[in-house]
């Protein structure tokens, strides 16, 4: 019997998802999730189909593929199968003309088929509500985060090391690393909540490599396999002595994800100028972790925090040359890159049990990108990281 979302979890969630709605937007009378991610969340199974949540009605989901699949593994109440659209349509003696989407995540096709038979006027977004839904996590969720986060620590500060060759690619410590994360107990794969995002791990490089520029929204980069896959790493770029290794990859453990970022010094010792750079950022982790308490708004602590650093300093931090990114850290949970953002104009505050991965890093002009990243949960006595504390720069003989 596959692992279930428990009952009282999904209850919890939709009951959580009505009261935001109420509140938020008060005329509302339908809300339709076709997402598989925001399906998932809120019924625990993410097959082909919809999610229909009437105001006044039980929530349906409704399953094109694989209805026997849904019932297996979600506690869900009410679960159907359709062939189409047309038969959910045909349930509803009256159709809203203000229906509820996912916005950011439903292609025009889908949604003209949708509107083929569910003939609204309007649609509205719902997709900051519900990621402000998910922002916040259960003792359940966290109890995953947990376990993610304790299979990432242990793989890349304990066991990457021992793999470390001199002459590998860059491929090669991609494929060792995954290899490793499986057997530790990742579910193999790392969702990236932007558009159209391909990941398999994250980003890993050897020295420059790890700041050349990528259309992901991180201050890190990689080389990647080539322009059709610019990702996993390179299989010509081959661990030298001196070299700055840069491993900036996402753990999963049945759905929910943590993010670290550690470095690794191969060989001989890198330049005072990198190594002092990096230990900044190791500083404004920890000012950054100590502020993360219930109550605080995530864009007051990115102000005081840039407000606080020298001006030489601010120079490729977050990024190198042109591709700098505007935030300080990230939400992760069923995704990397969740809000809250720790950035400029998030100025809702803080909760208990919220997620964030702090990543402060600076790029260094012959060198590559120095820096941190840990994933922390929300408490009232500050930032409590579930990956670890290493400050990375582990020096790694040949």
């Amino acid at each position: 019997m596959p692992l279930k979302v428990p009952l009282s979890e999904l209850e919890s969630r939709m009951r959580r998802f009505r009261l935001l709605m109420d509140e938020r937007h008060p005329d509302w009378e339908i809300a339709i999730i076709l997402s598989r991610i925001n399906s998932y969340y809120l019924t625990g199974t993410m097959q082909d189909g919809m999610l229909v949540i009437p105001r006044g009605d039980e929530a349906c989901l409704w399953v094109r593929r694989s209805y026997e699949r849904a019932v297996d593994e979600s506690s869900f109440p009410k679960i159907v199968p359709m062939k189409s659209f047309r038969d959910a349509a045909r349930t509803f003696v009256h159709i809203p003309p203000v229906v509820y989407l996912e916005t950011e995540q439903v292609p025009l096709a889908l949604y003209e088929r949708l509107h083929k038979h569910f003939p609204f006027r309007t649609v509205k977004a719902v997709d900051s509500l519900i990621q402000d839904l998910r922002s916040v996590k259960s003792p359940y969720e966290l109890g995953l985060a947990g376990q993610a986060g304790e299979i990432h620590r242990h793989v890349l500060e304990d066991l990457v090391p021992g793999v470390l060759v001199k002459g590998m690619s860059e491929a090669d410590l991609t494929g060792e690393i995954f290899s490793l994360m499986m057997k530790e107990g990742h579910h193999g794969i790392v969702r990236f909540g932007i558009f159209d995002s391909d990941v398999v791990l994250g980003l890993i490089g050897f020295g420059e490599s790890s700041i050349y520029p990528t259309y992901l929204d991180s201050p890190g980069g990689t080389a990647g396999h080539s322009p059709a896959v610019p990702l996993i790493g390179s299989r010509t770029r081959k661990l030298k002595s001196g070299d700055l290794i840069f491993v900036d990859i996402g753990c999963g453990v049945n759905g929910y994800h943590t993010d670290k970022t550690m470095t690794y010094v191969f060989g001989r010792a890198l330049p005072d100028e990198a190594v002092a750079a990096h230990q900044v950022c190791v500083e404004i982790q920890h000012t950054i972790a100590s502020l993360l308490k219930p109550g605080t708004k995530p864009s007051e602590i990115y102000e005081t925090v840039i407000a606080g650093q020298d001006p030489r300093f601010l120079e490729n931090f977050m990024g190198f040359g042109k591709k700098k990114v505007q935030f300080l850290g990230h939400g992760i949970g069923l995704e990397i890159a969740e809000n809250p953002v720790i950035a400029k104009g998030f100025d809702k505050p803080l909760e208990e049990g919220m997620l964030i991965a702090v990543e402060p890093k600076k790029g260094i002009a012959g060198v590559g990108m120095v820096g941190i990243e840990n994933t922390f949960k929300v408490t009232p006595s500050g930032g409590k990281s579930l990956t670890g504390d290493h400050p990375g720069l582990l020096f790694v003989g040949e």
